[in-house]
């Protein structure tokens, strides 16, 4: 198993944490330390991790005025929970890069803001896995046997 753990730089970690947490309604929490925090989904997978800018010496995180926060980068986001998303994101901004709209390309709805630091978000809704055909139904009464389907 395999697992990316998404840094980005931000200036300030717990206003950012507190945002991120509202806008992917998970509960509120408070990040390990005022200069990193990982926002984990309730299963505690990580899937984004906040940090200080110039907190260390990682040559990408030094300083803000080293680069556009967000240049070639998007935070794209599957939500289960699309519409509660899209009122608690209307909360947070007073208005989006990308209003709600379906994508043509993965035929979801999605919309896109800015977050406080200024990176581009997408959310998107996470569609409902699709059935390959009608389920079997077993006949009552029918022994399984090795040599009755063949699959």
């Amino acid at each position: 198993m395999k697992r990316t753990w998404t840094i980005i730089g931000v200036s300030d970690v717990p206003g950012s944490f507190k945002w991120y947490q509202s806008l992917l309604g998970l509960p509120e929490t408070a990040p390990g330390h005022d200069y990193w925090g990982q926002i984990q989904d309730t299963d505690g997978t990580v899937l984004l991790c906040l940090h200080q800018w110039g907190a260390h010496e990682h040559p990408s995180l030094i300083s803000r005025d080293h680069g556009t926060p967000g240049n070639g980068l998007l935070l794209f986001f599957r939500v289960d929970d699309f519409d509660l998303a899209l009122n608690r994101a209307r909360a947070l901004v007073a208005r989006f890069e990308e209003e709600p709209h379906v994508n043509p390309n993965t035929q979801t709805k999605e919309f896109s803001l800015r977050d406080p630091d200024g990176y581009y978000v997408t959310i998107s809704a996470l569609s409902a896995p699709q059935r390959r055909g009608p389920a079997r139904r077993r006949r009552p009464g029918r022994a399984d046997s090795k040599n009755h389907e063949q699959h």
